[in-house]
């Protein structure tokens, strides 16, 4: 497989090799084909074909004043362009929303410099300007009328920054998402989550946006306790540990506090700890928060419940009453066999009791026997 793919990898390099070469040679060829062949069918063959796309040498003798002109008029545009962000920068340098108004008038002044270098640039290549400023005039108001959504997103570009809404570097929640300002364009808006992904949103579609970057966030964290923890004891321990919390993690701006009892849950009390933070900040202080609190409760040996969940088998519970009905079964079937054997017994009792009868009836026939004998005596 390795061998193969040498193989493959080499054909590859040399058929590179060989196609820039080819294009080498006929751009050589058809610049200096007629200098280095002079009078020759080659050179006139390569000059009435391929030498019309590549006669370079001709166009710079006769047309150098104007690439020079074009080159000046791109180096003064480029100029012009430095200085006037470097004036803007200097300018709103001091305000707290410099990045976010450097970004949007830079923007402003990159498309600016490009027309106007385009329609300078036209104008050293002896194209009448002034008929292409009238028509693109009125292809500008044929697209004002129909790029009217464009419009609308500049124009909330604009009051995005001029109302000081929100600036590149705050945290932003529009509807379910919530981001970073990462730039503000004249049309677009740029914001990242949580995850490094980058979400475009047009500027008119900026609607209800919630700004969390404007003051401290709160970084809240919520831990149980067991019912049978000593609530006073716990919470004296609680404030004298909250100084140690915030040398610990030293992002956290104001507090921590220790802020009580927040709800009585089934297995345990909630209890809360605040501190004010950096929104960018916020998610990760209180993760760090809650590995202090985990290393402080095991420190004190504080105990943090559990809830117990019961966890029901259907099929334990068949087997049981499986079970059971044969138990049930089993006992019915040795009554009935209790219930056989009892008229045995009596039949045994009887048989006894005739034996008696049978002693009385042979009695009864000897007193028989002796009346008689009596009467005849008498």
């Amino acid at each position: 497989m390795n061998l193969s793919r040498r193989k493959v990898s080499f054909l590859e390099k040399v058929k590179r090799t060989v196609v820039s070469l080819a294009i080498i040679a006929c751009f050589f060829f058809g610049i200096f084909a007629s200098r280095i062949f002079p009078n020759t069918e080659f050179a006139n063959i390569i000059d009435t074909t391929v030498g019309k796309f590549f006669d370079i040498v001709d166009f710079f003798t006769v047309y150098y004043k104007n690439i020079i002109e074009t080159f000046t008029v791109i180096l003064f545009i480029w100029l012009i362009y430095k200085v006037l962000g470097i004036f803007t920068n200097f300018i709103v340098k001091i305000r707290r929303r410099s990045g976010t108004v450097i970004a949007l008038i830079m923007n402003a002044l990159k498309y600016i410099s490009l027309i106007v270098a385009f329609f300078l640039i036209l104008s050293t290549w002896g194209v009448e300007t002034t008929t292409l400023l009238a028509s693109a005039g009125i292809i500008a108001l044929a697209l004002s009328l129909g790029a009217q959504s464009l419009i609308a997103d500049i124009l909330a570009g604009v009051f995005i920054i001029f109302e000081n809404q929100f600036k590149i570097g705050d945290v932003i929640q529009i509807n379910d998402f919530r981001g970073i300002v990462k730039s503000i364009g004249i049309r677009i808006t740029k914001f990242e989550d949580i995850n490094g992904d980058i979400k475009i949103i047009n500027n008119s579609d900026i609607r209800g946006a919630i700004n969390s970057s404007n003051l401290l966030s709160q970084a809240i964290c919520y831990i149980d306790i067991s019912y049978e923890q000593d609530i006073d004891k716990f919470e004296t321990m609680m404030r004298k540990n909250m100084s140690k919390m915030k040398e610990a993690i030293p992002l956290i701006k104001k507090g921590p506090f220790y802020d009580g009892i927040e709800k009585f849950q089934e297995s345990g009390m909630t209890i809360r700890v605040v501190s004010w933070v950096n929104e960018i900040d916020r998610l990760h202080i209180v993760r760090q928060m809650n590995k202090y609190l985990k290393k402080l409760f095991d420190k004190k040996n504080i105990q943090i419940p559990y809830p117990q969940v019961i966890v029901h088998n259907p099929q334990a519970k068949r087997a049981s009453v499986k079970k059971t009905s044969a138990t049930k079964k089993k006992t019915i079937t040795k009554a009935a066999s209790t219930t056989k054997k009892g008229p045995v017994a009596k039949k045994t009792t009887t048989k006894k009791a005739t034996t008696p009868k049978k002693t009385t009836t042979s009695s009864k026939g000897k007193k028989s026997t002796t009346t008689s004998k009596t009467k005849k005596t008498k």
